[in-house]
């Protein structure tokens, strides 16, 4: 080999090293940051939680300050008040805001003892405080008589001020844990089961046609180009064609706003050329030899189609589910105008939702970004579209050994 053969051979190697170390490095820095920023908030709590904190206003029927033993169980992070049972710490909600968090409660505390001053059916009806709350500000009687304002800031301070200076309570100001991701966890099984249900009967029957019943034809190839075209389209173009063209079809159900059947019609669309593509290509790895077996037996082609051919095309048509399925829950652009951007603990077919991706958007879209909620968020769709890509293997694996 001649010295120029050899320094040209030497670059290309080099290069294609440098490459491939250049995008094992990318990925890793991505995903490292990720873990880094989110791994600690991510939690069950953060997973079954409500997103939207709900806040009370809550005033005493026992109120005089009493004496209680401190717990043995107190942890060391934690500040109890001998005056009224109650125990405080510094800690941080699920989406990983700062609170300062009702960790224990006297069985004695006036604190179980409260009725509602807020407004609404619940005002004057017993609330009691539970633990976990978030405590945002509290009213209290001094030895002089006067009533005192505390900004719950601090756990430490606030505690002193009450075993120093309280002889009675008088009311506080709470709100209920928040910061979850349950209802957008709620929304994204909705969605993906929508445009499963939609998309996968569709896109594999007409991947069928192209590829066993359609002739090769310029109007069957033109049909292809068409599907390779739809692939590049961006998607947020198929989210203004969905409240363009979609809308008024689930206005007709009682839908009045964007919402999560819409983003569910909208998202089936999108993914018609990738389920059409991933089951033709499924088809086409089935050799003919199959095919011609089964007719020479006396098969009819459909049965040909649905008995032989399909079984052995299912593997293929399984990792089309599986890019349908991680394509929906990574999906936002189509879905900002179609479900709406309104975080919603509640969502229903034909009311307003968000996906998980979209949640990832919502809260990174605000006047104070939170890191800490998007990347917890972000290893969850990478755990679940991990957990789905090995199910699919380990199913394709099986079935090829059936088959086989």
């Amino acid at each position: 080999m001649s010295r120029k053969r050899r320094i040209q051979d030497g670059s290309k190697n080099i290069f294609t090293y440098l490459s491939a170390l250049l995008a094992v490095f990318v990925l890793g820095s991505v995903v490292f940051y990720i873990f880094s920023n989110g791994w600690k908030n991510l939690s069950w709590d953060l997973i079954m939680s409500d997103y939207w904190n709900v806040p009370y206003n809550v005033e005493f029927q026992e109120n005089k300050a009493g004496n209680f033993s401190v717990p043995s169980d107190l942890a060391e992070d934690e500040f109890f008040s001998t005056n009224f049972g109650i125990g405080l710490k510094n800690g941080r909600n699920p989406s990983g805001e700062k609170i300062v968090e009702l960790t224990h409660i006297d069985g004695a505390s006036a604190f179980h003892h409260t009725i509602s001053k807020t407004a609404g059916a619940s005002k004057g009806q017993n609330v009691s405080v539970d633990k976990g709350s978030d405590i945002k500000s509290l009213y209290y009687v001094n030895a002089e008589g006067e009533s005192k304002y505390v900004g719950v800031r601090d756990a430490k301070t606030t505690i002193e001020k009450l075993d120093n200076d309280a002889v009675a309570m008088e009311s506080v100001a709470f709100n209920s844990p928040g910061g979850g991701i349950r209802g957008s966890i709620v929304a994204t099984l909705m969605l993906i089961l929508i445009t499963l249900l939609i998309a996968l009967p569709i896109g594999v029957f007409a991947a069928i046609y192209l590829h066993e019943i359609a002739y090769d034809t310029p109007s069957t190839r033109a049909i292809r180009s068409a599907v390779e075209m739809l692939n590049g389209v961006p998607s947020i173009i198929y989210g203004l064609m969905g409240m363009t063209v979609l809308f008024p079809i689930t206005q007709v159900l009682g839908a009045s706003t964007p919402n999560v059947l819409l983003g569910g019609l909208t998202m089936s669309i999108v993914l018609l050329p990738v389920v059409i593509r991933q089951t033709e290509e499924a088809l086409i790895t089935v050799p003919d030899s199959l095919r011609m077996g089964s007719l020479a037996l006396g098969a009819t082609k459909t049965q040909t189609i649905f008995r032989v051919v399909l079984p052995n095309a299912l593997p293929g048509i399984l990792s089309a589910a599986l890019l349908s399925v991680s394509r929906v829950i990574g999906e936002s652009a189509a879905l900002i105008y179609t479900m709406g951007t309104a975080v919603s603990d509640n969502p229903t077919w034909t009311g307003s939702g968000t996906s998980l991706a979209l949640q990832i958007w919502s809260v990174m879209s605000g006047e104070q970004p939170n890191f800490a909620l998007a990347s917890a968020i972000s290893i969850l769709i990478l755990v679940v579209v991990l957990a789905l890509n090995i199910t699919v293997r380990v199913i394709s694996k099986q079935l090829n050994k059936r088959w086989a």
